[in-house]
């Protein structure tokens, strides 16, 4: 009850927000549901880029090299992953172990293509932390390369960011690339994993 008297500031922000947006030059021609509903449907439906993602479901080796220092050798480590589609094809999810740091991780990634935003998405949950890591990209001209950058808090304040090429390179090899920029430093490469299906 004691937010009542917020009712009238409120109504009045979105007025005035709904006559900025209606007079906008830009703003784009209003759909009634019926179209809206048809629309969200279309876009509802999995694609070939979904089709290039569900071609990776299975289980695979992995081969890692991890840079800590770029003046040092890579540490090498060996690990698996297992692929699975999710939602009718919508979504490919990558269950990966190994080690990493020098500790063992188990982590998931799950990778979509956004066909309104025409973008790929891809989400990593892993032991190492207690965040949800975000990237977005796009693919190039044969779709088997994909671009995705993304950004996390870093200690002593900040942004990390990040630019990973994931590349498929056929229906049997994957390769995976992350490279970072601390504090807007000079971007290095991080991480690199060859992955091989299980026979």
């Amino acid at each position: 009850m004691r937010y009542l008297h917020l009712l009238p500031v409120i109504s009045c922000t979105f007025l005035f927000t709904s006559t900025v947006v209606a007079d906008d030059k830009n703003a784009h021609k209003s759909l009634d549901m019926q179209e809206m509903i048809a629309t969200y449907q279309k876009l509802a439906i999995p694609g070939e880029q979904h089709k290039l993602l569900t071609g990776l479901a299975g289980s695979w080796t992995t081969k890692t090299k991890e840079w800590m220092d770029p003046q040092e050798p890579p540490v090498e480590s060996i690990g698996s992953s297992d692929g699975k589609v999710l939602l009718g094809g919508r979504f490919l999810q990558q269950e990966s172990s190994g080690r990493m740091h020098g500790e063992p991780y188990a982590g998931i990634w799950t990778i979509g293509y956004d066909n309104l935003l025409k973008r790929y998405v891809s989400t990593w949950i892993a032991t190492m932390g207690t965040g949800i890591f975000q990237m977005d990209g796009t693919a190039s001209d044969d779709g088997k390369t994909i671009t995705f950058t993304g950004q996390h808090a870093e200690l002593g304040g900040g942004q990390m960011a990040h630019r990973a090429i994931w590349k498929i390179v056929d229906n049997n090899t994957q390769e995976f690339v992350m490279y970072v920029t601390h504090h807007g430093g000079q971007e290095m490469k991080m991480l690199e994993t060859v992955y091989t299906r299980k026979q």
